[in-house]
């Protein structure tokens, strides 16, 4: 079983199936406005996509709080284009687990800044 105190860590490190361990088969994310992807593998794919568009991601997480079966996440992140130019943006994230493995992760951030041009 992966460790959620490495979920963040798995994320950065922008290898796929690392952050997919975290998630139950049928668990579904919600990356800010698009749409719901339901599955561990699309998940993955998803993530997978994005990761192809950057040189880095990291978080740093400023605080964290439980309440019954959900996580809140409020962290800074910073993304490294292409260029190696960087973008740091806060976000918030919500996840929830039964068990485990997270069922629910959903991403409340404002991604313009990252796809803004110079």
């Amino acid at each position: 079983m992966p460790n959620r105190a490495d979920l963040f860590a798995d994320i950065d490190s922008m290898e796929p199936d690392r952050f997919a361990q975290h998630l139950s088969p049928d668990a579904t994310m919600r990356f800010g406005n698009a749409p719901p992807v339901q599955g561990r593998d699309a998940i993955r794919d998803a993530w997978a996509s994005f990761c192809d568009t950057l040189d880095g991601v990291h978080h740093d997480v400023v605080e964290q709080w439980q309440a019954g079966d959900a996580t809140i996440v409020e962290a800074s992140v910073t993304y490294t284009r292409k260029d190696d130019s960087v973008v740091t943006v806060p976000v918030a994230t919500i996840y929830r687990a039964r068990g485990e493995l997270i069922d629910d992760y959903r991403i409340f951030i404002d991604l313009t800044p990252l796809f803004a041009e110079d």
